[in-house]
C-alpha cells in the first residue's frame, strides 16, 4: 500500500482520536503523532529487505533518488525482497513492543499508537488479500493451484 493511502487512513485515525478523546497533548500533535507512526511504520521494509537480500540497495536507491520516496514507491524494492508476511509480521512485532513500552510513559499515546498501527495493518491486510491471494470459493484454493481431484 502506498504511503499516501497510509497517511490518510492515519489522519482518519487521528480525527477520530479527537472527536472521541480529550487528548492531553495538542490535537496537532495528535494528527502528528498518527501520521509519523502510521506511515513511518514502513521503515522496517528496508530492515527486511537487507535481511532477507543482505544488500542495502534499496536505501542507496532512496539516497540517490529521493523523489521515488514520494512518486515511485514501487520503484524502491525489488519484488519479492520484502515479503507481504514478513512485512506484516514485523509490524505486529514492532507495534508488540513499542505500545506496551508507551504505556508505561503515556498511555493516552500508547493507545493513539495502537490505533495507528492496528489501522495500518488492517489496510495493508485488506490491500493484501485484494491483490494477491485468489481464493477458488468452490474448491476453497488458492486460483491457479491443481485439484485433489481427478475431474
Amino acid at each position: 500500500m502506498k504511503s499516501s493511502a497510509h497517511a490518510a487512513i492515519s489522519l482518519a485515525v487521528a480525527v477520530g482520536a479527537l472527536a472521541v478523546t480529550t487528548p492531553p497533548i495538542p490535537a496537532w500533535a495528535v494528527v502528528a503523532v498518527a501520521l509519523v507512526v502510521g506511515v513511518g511504520i514502513d521503515f522496517d521494509h528496508f530492515l527486511l529487505a537487507w535481511y532477507n537480500t543482505g544488500d542495502l540497495r534499496p536505501v542507496r536507491r532512496c539516497l540517490r533518488d529521493p523523489r521515488i520516496v514520494v512518486f515511485d514507491q514501487d520503484a524502491i524494492f525489488d519484488d519479492g525482497t520484502v515479503g507481504a508476511l514478513n512485512r506484516l509480521l514485523s509490524h505486529v512485532v514492532v507495534g508488540g513492543l513499542a505500545v506496551p513500552a508507551l504505556w508505561l510513559w503515556r498511555p493516552y499515546l500508547a493507545g493513539l499508537v495502537a490505533a495507528s498501527l492496528y489501522a495500518h495493518v488492517l489496510a495493508d491486510l485488506v490491500s493484501t488479500a485484494r491483490n494477491g491471494v485468489v481464493v477458488d470459493r468452490e474448491g476453497h484454493r488458492p486460483a491457479g493451484e491443481p485439484s485433489d481431484s481427478t475431474d
